[in-house]
């Protein structure tokens, strides 16, 4: 077994590892100020970015849901995996050779971790590209040539085939030094009447990678007739593939969603395929279940949208009567996101790939340019049920869909497509149609004891997703928007993200600056590990900080610090910081002047002239500083707050 991962080379690969492109694989950055990024939060639903990311000093902070640490932190609670994994996953991302200590050079991970299921997962997916040349796949090479894909495609995509024999790939990885309990595991192999078997036999495959390009699964196609074990199978639910969260086609679609801020949603593996070969790339399919929530949350941080950065989710069904079912079915979560959402049908029930092969490239790429929105595709699929050249068949269609209208959450939304329904069904009283649908509004909104908003959103969603519950605090950590600690939290922001500019300066105030407790804990944490004069910088000495505090309700608030953001730009750094550290200074020093006026107030120069004298030219010198710090704080160029 490899040995102890020793401290140096922890801190190289951190130190190595952009943090923005890690966290960049998972969520949509974007600059929010002098080294800053943000984001929507991967660990938490949200509908405005509250994540940020200090490339830095490489950590990460969600002033929503509290999560925040390094690079590896982040691995770990985005994977669900061990530190150990984090570190090794990245040294294999840089090439970094880890010297483990009484181990070695090689790395052999601890069997069936993720690092071992993901290892099994790419040998199974080589296994079967080399299977896809053989002669027994001629079935599944021909079912790819038939609809217009070569052997490029297959590569680009990395089509595979399953053999026949029923434990074929299975011999296979066990001889490469795999155990059956891992293959077992990662949704490979399973155990049979007569001992383990492959669980995908004849079939087409198609890999099914995650965000960060991991191989976490495969989908299969049925090629023959005998073969009863559905259309279409993927690999069941493991430590790595949760289908829920899941979809085929991301990792190559996933820089063109978040660049376009567009999605396209489609059914099947080759409607991807034809969709990307087609130039539409940013097609994704889900994986052996319906288009979700979990889906949704995945495609909106890469779009990051939000009301800054607006997105297009685009659906794309088959123009059959199950294609236009699926449709108004996706209507119902519609509202949920706050992208516009649009629908695609393709002409005569083909579906993409079958366009493609029909009709061209141009043809696919037309099919999305045509895209119509989802509440018009929904009220006007449920109009052609009606006879609208008659008054019966007008008022029939008023009243099937007055309240599928009615239903729309954003209030000028909904009143401009009922003033849209009125023309579409050719009610000559628009007036009449919109208040019917204002009415119907009122008693569905009633019943569900929610209100109208300005535009779409999730009635009654959890606190968490609420702007002034992002920010709520703990009990024992302070308001990051109180006034009054305003100077005592910037200047700890200045020391973390800036220790070479705070300096000396910072590393004179004494505790009692910060009155409050939390920011308090903080600066003895300093302190103990020698300022800022440590000689230690970045990553290192954030995390220096937070092993000092030694306290697991402060600890989060220290990555917060080192994250939040500066409210000026690069080039003022270093005025704000002198003048926010004057402002401290200033705060403590008048403090100080009180106390002494108090004393003078108590004293009686007859009795003790001298002692009187003395403590009243300690009041005239801190006066005197006082004001300096004064100047120095209320610099007219720097926006202080």
């Amino acid at each position: 077994m490899a040995g102890r991962i020793p401290d140096r080379d922890i801190t190289a690969i951190r130190e190595q590892t952009r943090i923005e492109d890690i966290v960049g694989d998972y969520v949509a950055l974007r600059r929010a100020g002098a080294d800053s990024l943000k984001g929507l939060c991967p660990f938490h639903d949200e509908k405005s970015p509250s994540f940020h990311v200090r490339p830095n000093h490489g950590h990460f902070h969600c002033f929503g849901c509290g999560e925040g640490g390094d690079v590896y932190s982040f691995l770990q609670k985005q994977e669900h995996i061990s530190f150990v994994e984090a570190v090794e996953q990245l040294a294999d991302r840089l090439g970094y050779q880890i010297n483990y200590e009484g181990g070695g050079t090689a790395i052999k991970r601890d069997r069936g971790t993720r690092a071992r299921l993901v290892a099994a997962n790419a040998a199974a997916a080589k296994f079967y590209q080399a299977a896809l040349q053989t002669p027994e796949a001629q079935a599944a090479r021909d079912y790819l040539s038939e609809r217009d894909f070569d052997a490029a495609a297959a590569i680009q995509f990395g089509c595979g085939y399953a053999p026949a024999g029923w434990d074929t790939m299975t011999k296979a990885l066990l001889s490469q030094g795999f155990e059956f309990s891992e293959l077992e595991a990662a949704g490979l192999s399973k155990q049979g009447r007569k001992g383990p078997i492959d669980r995908f036999h004849r079939r087409l495959l198609w890999p099914i990678r995650n965000l960060g390009g991991d191989i976490i699964g495969f989908g299969a196609r049925k090629l023959f007739d005998d073969d009863n074990l559905g259309k279409y199978m993927n690999t069941p639910e493991t430590m790595l593939y949760k289908k829920s969260q899941v979809l085929f086609g991301l990792d190559h679609a996933k820089k063109s969603i978040a660049k376009g801020h567009q999605v396209v949603v489609v059914e099947g593996y080759t409607d991807v395929m034809a969709m990307h070969l087609a130039g539409v790339t940013t097609a994704v399919a889900s994986c052996g279940t319906a288009f979700g929530e979990d889906h949704l949350a995945l495609i909106r941080r890469l779009m990051m949208d939000d009301s800054y950065f607006r997105g297009e989710v685009i659906y794309t069904f088959d123009g059959d009567a199950a294609g236009k079912a699926a449709a108004l079915k996706a209507f119902e979560g519609e509202q949920s996101i706050s992208g516009q959402t649009f629908v695609a049908i393709a002409p005569e029930g083909m579906d993409p790939c079958e366009l493609r092969q029909a009709r061209g490239d141009a043809a696919v790429r037309d099919l999305i340019a045509r895209r119509v929105p989802m509440f018009e595709f929904a009220i006007k699929t449920l109009l052609t049920e009606h006879d609208l050249d008659t008054a019966e068949g007008r008022v029939h269609a008023l009243r099937d869909t007055v309240p599928v209208v009615a239903r729309i959450k954003d209030v000028a939304l909904r009143d401009e497509y009922a003033r849209q329904l009125a023309g579409w069904v050719g009610w000559e009283e628009v007036s009449q149609v919109l208040g019917r649908v204002r009415e119907e509004g009122a008693k569905i909104r009633k019943a569900k004891g929610g209100t109208d908003s300005g535009r779409g959103g999730r009635r009654g969603a959890p606190a968490r997703n609420r702007p002034e519950a992002e920010t709520a605090p703990t009990s024992a950590r302070p308001q990051p928007n109180d006034p009054r600690l305003w100077p005592q939290r910037e200047a700890l922001k200045a020391a973390l993200q800036y220790p070479a500019i705070a300096g000396t300066v910072f590393d004179s105030l004494p505790v009692e600056c910060f009155d409050e407790p939390a920011y308090a804990i903080v600066r003895q944490a300093m302190i103990s590990i020698g300022g800022t004069s440590s000689g230690l910088g970045g990553a290192a000495w954030v995390d220096s900080v937070r092993n000092a505090v030694d306290d697991p309700v402060i600890d989060p608030l220290v990555t917060e610090l080192a994250v939040e953001s500066m409210p000026v730009d690069e080039d003022n750094i270093a005025r704000y910081i002198t003048s926010v550290l004057a402002r401290l200074q200033e705060v403590w020093v008048g403090s100080q002047i009180a106390d002494i006026k108090s004393r003078l107030r108590r004293m009686a120069p007859s009795d003790d002239p001298d002692g009187y004298n003395a403590v009243f030219g300690d009041l005239v010198a801190l006066e005197a500083y006082r004001r300096s710090l004064l100047e120095q704080a209320l610099d007219p160029t720097v926006d202080v707050g």
